[in-house]
Formats: C-alpha cells, sequence, structure tokens
C-alpha cells in the first residue's frame, strides 16, 4: 500500500480526502442484515428479511459485492487485489 499522501490544513483531510484513502487498494467486509440491503444496494432484487450477509466496500464506503459468507466477500477482495481491513 501507498502511504504517501500530502498533509495541508495542518494535518486535517476533509471528507473527500478521507474517502479516498486506500481507494482501489483497501476494501473491507461488513456485515448487514438484508432488510438493510435497498440502501447499500438499490438496484438489488427483494431478498428475505432477517437474513445476514456480508458487503464488501471500498475504502470510500461504496458497494462492491453482497454474499452470504464473508469468507465469499474476502476472496472477492483479494481476487481483485485489494487488502481487506477491520473496522473497529
Amino acid at each position: 500500500m501507498n502511504n504517501n499522501f500530502k498533509i495541508l490544513n495542518d494535518g486535517l483531510l476533509d471528507k473527500a480526502e478521507l474517502a479516498a484513502l486506500g481507494e482501489g487498494e483497501m476494501a473491507y467486509v461488513k456485515p448487514v442484515l438484508s432488510d438493510d440491503i435497498v440502501r447499500l444496494f438499490p438496484q438489488a432484487p427483494e431478498i428475505q428479511p432477517g437474513l445476514q450477509l456480508f458487503a464488501l466496500l471500498s475504502a470510500s464506503g461504496e458497494p462492491i459485492v453482497l454474499t452470504d459468507t464473508r469468507d465469499a466477500a474476502v476472496a472477492n477482495a483479494w481476487a481483485h487485489d485489494l487488502e481487506t481491513v477491520s473496522l473497529h
């Protein structure tokens, strides 16, 4: 990963700069309920409510893929040369 970035505004990043960090290099896996899918994937077909699913999201939060297992989401990230990171 390229950790070189410029520091402006007394070292503070604005929302756009923060969202761009890691773009195309990192992604994160987010557990989601099927009830919340329409918010992340507006084009998704209707899904049975109450299912535990996993969304792979870009560093900026853009949805990449939706799957039924965490392993499948991580495998998709690796297939696209994206490093997965954890959110705390």
